[in-house]
């Protein structure tokens, strides 16, 4: 699902944003990744990980932890925003017969997927504040469509029947590093064959760039197989900005990698955690990131890091 990176992704032409961008709802299931009493100013360790946790801390661990930690706030972008309605229209769209899913049906579903976005979040009204004829706001949800009417070009949803659609999975490796996501779809063949599909909104990244794309999808397939014990048949990313469908058919050893780069990361952040040692990593991605007051590759100060750490007890993430 789609992430507040791809705003940036977007911007830069693609790419390496896209690796993992933080989509509504796997933020909204990650948020508790790292909370903060400020009363004591203690903070507790992180106990889970996301895809887009991972992405943020190897993009650059001030923004894991400006993210996670200090949860400073973000404005909505309007590329984000556009991808968190056309998720939830293409979701909705398998809730119709399979011969009424059609491009007219998807894009009528469009300005009620919109309402229910305003309500649940209300700070996406931002965003057309300032556009009180409504012009900016017509031609945002006339992109959203076009999107929407070209994903038919790249899959039937006539001839698909979903397993699941935004799936929430949660996984503990044996280590106690609990690893977590929502999954856009998931099919399941009579074979018994699985396929993790997910929606990306930009455009496909450069072919230097792919392994980075595919980090989410393996994450995704390493929860599936430690759930379930089945290495999915085939990892799928649908690029709606430019038409393109990125497959990869993963291995058990490709988890096996996956799984040990994981927990090298997490022992990084848990180092991090303890140290404080959160050190800013500059990129060309740095120009759309809402934290450059706070940054000190920008003049600015980060939050006081709040000391002592303690576990995470039992029921926090």
């Amino acid at each position: 699902m789609e992430t507040s990176t791809e705003g940036a992704a977007e911007a830069a032409g693609g790419g390496v944003a896209d690796v993992a961008p933080p989509v509504v709802g796997e933020q909204a299931a990650t948020a508790q990744d790292v909370t903060v009493t400020a009363e004591a100013r203690v903070a507790i360790a992180p106990a889970s990980l996301s895809p887009s946790r991972a992405s943020d801390f190897m993009q650059c661990p001030l923004l894991y932890r400006f993210r996670v930690i200090d949860r400073l706030p973000e404005k909505p972008s309007e590329a984000a925003t556009r991808g968190t309605l056309v998720h939830a229209v293409l979701e909705r769209l398998f809730d119709a017969p399979a011969g009424e899913r059609t491009p007219p049906r998807a894009k009528s579903l469009i300005p009620g997927q919109w309402d229910r976005l305003r309500e649940s979040r209300p700070e996406v009204v931002e965003l057309f504040a300032d556009d009180p004829e409504g012009e900016r706001l017509a031609r945002w949800l006339g992109e959203a469509e076009q999107l929407v009417e070209r994903w038919f070009s790249l899959e039937d949803p006539t001839r698909l029947e979903p397993a699941e659609r935004e799936l929430f999975v949660e996984a503990e490796l044996d280590s106690g590093l609990k690893l977590r996501g929502i999954i856009d779809r998931v099919d399941v063949a009579p074979t018994g064959d699985v396929r993790i599909v997910d929606y990306k909104t930009g455009k496909a990244p450069r072919p230097e760039y792919a392994e980075g794309a595919l980090f989410q999808m393996k994450f995704y397939a390493l929860v599936v197989w430690r759930l379930k014990q089945v290495v999915p048949r085939r990892l799928q990313l649908v690029y709606l900005g430019s038409g393109d469908v990125l497959t990869y058919d993963p291995v058990l050893a490709d988890l096996e990698r996956v799984e040990r780069k994981l927990l090298a990361l997490w022992e990084a952040i848990r180092l991090a955690t303890e140290t404080g040692e959160w050190r800013p990593r500059p990129t060309k991605l740095c120009g759309w990131c809402d934290h450059q007051a706070h940054c000190p590759e920008f003049g600015g100060t980060p939050p006081p890091y709040p000391l002592p750490v303690r576990a995470a007890e039992s029921g926090q993430a």
